[in-house]
């Protein structure tokens, strides 16, 4: 382990020997401010996937993108499922969506009371000109959600050139997608549809999407428009069970759960509002959301089928008012609901029969309202030095409306045995939450570097799930926004030849919300996370490059929450691997054919809070490449997991035994793309 940890730090010391003069490329990043800014003299970890890498990959799912971003791991579960690990471990449940923020320009896929673990598939990966990663707690213009991290997916600009696009491509088990997109000087309209039989029997997908954008301007405004559309049809298929089975050929392929699907649909518009001068003074987006999930829960007793949607009406805004000080505030407005029902009777023990009855379990209705008001203010020091302060006051506000009979009751209001039903449905109540969010960073700059450190406070208030989707005795979820305080100290170098950005970080959780051994939404969890991260870049010569990214973290838990039957103060947070990484090599042979092979390390981690099971991690390598046949036409191919590994994208241990998400045999994908 420490050698492969060891391996992954050479290229630092490569790079800082190197004394090549700063480079005159500018790289502009706008996930930290809303604003386009210099990515060099960021005083925040940020980083970024730029149109040429998404070209190149033409990823399948998510995970595929992150490979050479620090500290990330987007854990591929059936189909186009995903959880995120933004310097956290991979976090299920209400936790794990709650704790990082993913957007389509700054624009949150989701209200922030009502995320939802998969929800990057209502991104538009498939469609976007980059992708950027902010690392720790998000700044000032980032609210409840942003504690962990961002993802923010950017949609392709519209320059006034005009282009067409069509993209063909085809796949191992019966994958299939299309591509195209007409741009004019104030249109784009970009559309994918996929298909993928699936490696797992009986875990297929359909999915669609589209893009559209449009300009106007008038005598004093610039007003950008943007209409994002999803949707996605899906077969699920669940764990496997068994030590080491993601390894037996007989059973990887099996699907324990062919009668599980999920259907999602998201609707997300927004306009850009800006002065037409340019002058930055200030900027106005006006946005709708609407989205809508159905899904079996395949994983739980009765499988029960879930119903759940949200619509939005918000605004985000902010003044620039000097040089130093930016000013915004922030507000929207949402109604949401959830159904659950079961279908027929539960299969098990007599507990389970006697505690789980058929019919409606939960139905609900939540009006939430959410206000922010921030402010950043830029003092220089020096000639070198720069300080940033910057505050955010936010209060999210939810009321309930229950549509059921209340209590722990069946849907006509009958007890049920060996002490009462599972489902425990509050009565009518109003909730709010007010939290400020300080942040500090400091900025310092040597020649060809860019020192920073930062100071910072994240928080998200508690889902609508965690507060009133309750079970067994507890009838009143008294719960309270997380909150995660992080230090972090940073450098970049740019040269002419190379690239590079490292930091070092330590964060506390505090009051962490979870799902305890009685099944009750507690918040009394505390936890510690430590790392380092490096990213780098080197032309090594004219036609290669060497790209990498290492990650040395340690998430530990700071007390005894009710998650194991025996203490877990001070071990290892299950599915946190001590080291990832990734190193590539991108050869451009010629001026028509280039070719990029890479190497993934996914360290060994523990699979329980009780660090008494583990999964030993594994390694990968993947090759793609491009040729451009003529000036229009241009051939891309794929291998994922070249030397076709056995390997388990995620492992998890559960009621006795060892659960896996087996990782994709060796699989060749190849298309046409015409200009």
């Amino acid at each position: 382990m420490l050698h492969r940890s060891s391996l992954l730090l050479v290229p630092f010391a490569v790079m800082l020997s190197c004394q090549s003069a700063a480079s005159d490329i500018e790289e502009i990043v706008v996930s930290a401010t809303r604003e386009a800014a210099d990515w060099f003299k960021t005083d925040a970890s940020i980083s970024r996937i730029s149109a040429e890498t998404l070209s190149n990959e033409q990823a399948v799912h998510a995970n595929e993108i992150f490979d050479n971003v620090a500290g990330v791991w987007i854990s591929r579960g059936n189909g186009q499922e995903n959880l995120t690990a933004i310097r956290s471990p991979v976090l299920t449940g209400a936790g794990g969506c709650g704790a990082f923020l993913t957007a389509l320009d700054n624009i949150p896929l989701r209200a922030s009371g009502f995320c939802n673990v998969n929800e990057l598939f209502q991104g538009q990966l498939e469609l976007a000109s980059g992708v950027e990663v902010l690392k720790g707690p998000g700044t000032s213009v980032h609210g409840s959600n942003a504690s962990h991290g961002m993802i923010n997916i950017l949609t392709p600009s519209l320059d006034g050139e005009d282009r067409s696009m069509l993209q063909v491509e085809l796949g191992r088990f019966d994958y299939g997608r299309i591509k195209a997109k007409r741009q004019s000087a104030n249109w784009l309209v970009a559309l994918s549809a996929s298909k993928d039989g699936g490696y797992l029997d009986d875990a297929g997908y359909g999915q669609q999407k589209a893009l559209i954008k449009h300009r106007a301007e008038s005598a004093a405004l610039n007003v950008t428009t943007t209409l994002s559309l999803t949707n996605l049809n899906q077969e699920t298929a669940g764990f496997i069970r068994g030590d080491d089975v993601y390894k037996d050929d007989a059973v990887r392929r099996s699907n324990p759960n062919p009668e599980a699907y999920r259907d999602v649909q998201s609707a997300l518009l927004y306009s850009s509002i800006t002065p037409v001068d340019q002058s930055g003074d200030w900027q106005v987006t006006p946005y709708l959301r609407w989205n809508q999930m159905q899904f079996l829960q395949h994983f739980l007793p009765g499988q029960p089928l879930e119903d759940n949607s949200h619509r939005s009406i918000g605004t985000q805004s902010q003044w620039t008012l000097s040089e130093s000080l930016r000013i915004g505030a922030d507000m929207e407005f949402t109604t949401g609901s959830l159904y659950q029902f079961q279908d027929g009777p539960t299969q098990g023990s007599p507990f389970l029969v006697g505690t789980i009855p058929a019919g409606q379990h939960y139905d609900y209705e939540v009006d939430a309202q959410q206000f922010a008001l921030f402010a950043s203010y830029e003092q220089p020091l020096s000639d070198r030095i720069s300080a940033q302060f910057g505050l955010r006051a936010e209060q999210v506000r939810y009321d309930y409306d229950n549509l059921m009979i209340a209590g722990r009751t069946n849907d006509a209001g009958e007890p049920c045995g060996f002490g009462g039903c599972r489902f425990n449905r509050p009565e009518d109540r109003s909730d709010s939450f007010t939290n400020l969010a300080p942040k500090f960073s400091l900025g310092f700059d040597q020649g060809n570097n860019h020192w920073f450190f930062r100071a910072a406070r994240g928080f998200r208030a508690p889902q609508a799930t965690e507060l009133y989707r309750l079970q067994n005795g507890q009838s009143v979820s008294n719960i309270d926004s997380e909150s995660i305080d992080s230090i972090e100290l940073g450098v970049r170098r740019v040269t002419e030849r190379s690239r590079l950005q490292a930091a070092l970080y330590g964060m506390r959780k505090d009051e962490f919300i979870f799902l305890d051994t009685s099944r009750a939404n507690v918040d009394n969890g505390k936890t510690k996370h430590r790392g380092l991260e490096l990213e780098w870049r080197y032309a090594a010569t004219e036609t290669l490059t060497i790209i990498g990214a290492g990650t040395v973290a340690r998430h530990t838990y700071s007390n005894d929450p009710a998650l194991a039957r025996s203490p877990v103060s001070g071990n290892l947070i299950d599915t946190s691997p001590k080291t990832m990484g990734s190193i590539s090599l991108d050869w451009q042979l010629s001026e028509r054919f280039g070719q990029q092979i890479t190497w993934t390390h996914m360290g060994r981690y523990y699979t329980d809070p009780a660090n008494t099971n583990e999964y030993p991690g594994h390694d990968l390598i993947h090759w793609h490449g491009q040729f451009d046949l003529n000036e229009d036409l241009t051939l891309f191919f794929r291998v994922h997991n070249l030397t076709d590994e056995a390997y388990a994208e995620r492992a998890d241990f559960a009621f006795g035994s060892e659960r896996y998400f087996v990782g994709l045999p060796r699989s060749f994908y190849i298309g046409f793309r015409f200009h």
